[in-house]
């Protein structure tokens, strides 16, 4: 059985490169038996009633996997919160609470988006509160489509002044090694695997003496050349 773990791909029409890895990476794994989507499969989405020819298409590569027999798991992120059972339903894929344990070739394994484990950030964690609080996405979710598109075109020409700004407050904006230990014991997992820090990487340490673990971190997918040509396991997972 082969599984594979995806996170941070920000697609959008402004990135037409990474929509052309995607498209890559859909036609070369149709006989993959999962993937799990693990947060911001876009760069901004507002709603499951957009009728762009992207969303679409973003859709049409989705179900592909799907009517190949391919179970597609999606996990929202701190950029897709508002991807919704519309979404799913027109897929087929199955949708994912923050953090859900599976078994992962018989080893519990805590999938996350990962942005809750950057608890040094205290700034993001508030605004986080509010964004994605019932109330807001509610009134969210009933703005205007225009409006709602018009935010989310703001946010895509806004996200590389925050690359910037993120990479210049690295350590604050990593996940924190205390806040991942917690979250592994409080589900009893020894493995832990998300994205959002886009710092792709493997750790290895002990939750105690004797009780080793690991953290499994998926990288972004700005760099659309080594991810098509699979030049490097940054961006994707497969086990």
């Amino acid at each position: 059985m082969t599984t594979a773990f995806i996170a941070d791909l920000h697609l959008s029409p402004e990135r037409p490169d990474i929509t052309a890895a995607f498209e890559a990476f859909c036609e070369r794994n149709v006989c993959l038996d999962k993937l799990y989507i693990l947060g911001d499969l876009f760069e901004a989405w507002l709603g499951d009633d957009d009728p762009s020819e992207f969303a679409v298409h973003i859709k049409s590569l989705l179900k592909q996997l799907v009517d190949h027999g391919v179970q597609v798991y999606f996990m929202p992120g701190n950029r897709d919160f508002m991807l919704g059972k519309k979404f799913a339903r027109e897929v087929g894929l199955t949708l994912l609470k923050d953090e859900t344990v599976i078994e992962l070739n018989g080893v519990r394994t805590l999938l996350m988006h990962g942005d809750t484990l950057c608890t040094a950030d205290h700034d993001y964690l508030r605004y986080r509160a509010v964004i994605q609080h019932p109330i807001t996405r509610f009134l969210l979710a009933r703005l205007p489509l225009k409006t709602r598109m018009g935010i989310a075109k703001k946010l895509r020409a806004n996200s590389g002044t925050q690359r910037e700004l993120s990479h210049q407050r690295l350590q604050q904006m990593d996940a924190q090694h205390t806040a991942v230990v917690k979250a592994m014991n409080n589900h009893q997992v020894q493995q832990l695997i998300h994205g959002h820090t886009h710092r792709a990487a493997i750790h290895c340490f002990e939750l105690a003496p004797e009780r080793p673990a690991k953290r499994i971190v998926l990288g972004d997918w700005y760099d659309a050349q080594k991810i098509q040509q699979q030049t490097s396991y940054v961006g994707i997972y497969m086990t």
